[in-house]
């Protein structure tokens, strides 16, 4: 089963969150996994909204804490000590560990010692943590995404004012195919990106496949004329062949009594070879 996000406007955690669950996964389902966690002083809301005339999903993360300090090795802890199912702690630990890398070299510093900030805060465990549910949900085995984009200008964080796209999102997305945009503000956020650039396999057209469900999760700005959304298709490639590479050897062979060739092939198919002619 294949998973193919168009982020062309840009690519969030709540994003995310809301795309799955417009494709289908119950937002019920959603916050009874997420509750194997086993950390308070957050609650899921989900709501239909429109954006230049497509109809959404955003899911909204309500949390106490907004903007509590962790570090990699305690968003390790309660994902690793959690009762959720293997596949999902490691591909949400694959993300943090990713992110904080990154921050790390932006920063100067080890993975280890990183403030996740913003970052770090529960609502952003809580979109990372809920995106691998939903992967799972669906049994998605393969995820394509269109390049990620970028927008322009400024934007203040914990650190003060920074350019767009931030540096933490420059260092994820280093390696990996990008578009800027001229889009005000920021459309691709670390958590995004972070998600992104660790489960996608490729990033370009996705081919053939049967689309099976479809769903936009929206972000929380509104751009006039423009859908602050992001599309998830979730389908299956028509036909899933196995496939093999053999190598030719060619060669001419003149004067040679006619008697030796079948010596010869059936010592070469004893070797390995899949025909001789």
């Amino acid at each position: 089963k294949t998973a193919y996000i168009d982020c062309m406007f840009g690519v969030s955690g709540d994003m995310m969150l809301g795309a799955l669950v417009s494709c289908g996964l119950p937002i019920e389902t959603l916050k009874e996994e997420l509750s194997k966690l086993h950390v308070h002083g957050f609650n899921l809301s989900a709501e239909t909204v429109v954006h230049s005339g497509i109809t959404a999903t955003h899911v909204d993360v309500h949390t106490e804490h907004q903007h509590e300090h962790r570090h990699l090795s305690h968003i390790t802890h309660i994902i690793e000590s959690s009762a959720l199912s293997d596949k999902i702690k490691i591909n949400a630990v694959k993300i943090f560990t990713r992110l904080a890398e990154a921050e790390a070299k932006v920063h100067g510093t080890t993975p280890d010692k990183i403030h996740f900030h913003e970052v770090g805060a529960l609502d952003a465990i809580v979109d990372v943590v809920g995106t691998c549910i939903g992967i799972e949900w669906f049994g998605i085995e393969r995820i394509i995404s269109t390049p990620i984009h970028f927008g322009t200008g400024t934007v203040k964080c914990a650190h003060g004012i920074l350019p767009v796209p931030v540096p933490a999102v420059v260092e994820l997305t280093t390696g990996f195919p990008v578009v800027r945009t001229t889009i005000e503000g920021e459309i691709s956020t670390p958590t995004g990106t972070a998600i992104l650039t660790t489960l996608a396999s490729s990033f370009g057209p996705c081919g053939e496949m049967k689309i099976e469900t479809s769903g936009y999760g929206a972000g929380t700005k509104i751009r006039e004329g423009m859908p602050n959304v992001l599309r998830l298709s979730i389908g299956t490639d028509p036909v899933n062949y196995n496939n093999d590479d053999v190598t030719i050897i060619e060669t001419n062979i003149d004067d040679m009594n006619p008697e030796i060739f079948g010596f010869v092939s059936e010592k070469l198919l004893c070797e390995g070879a899949k025909d001789v002619f």
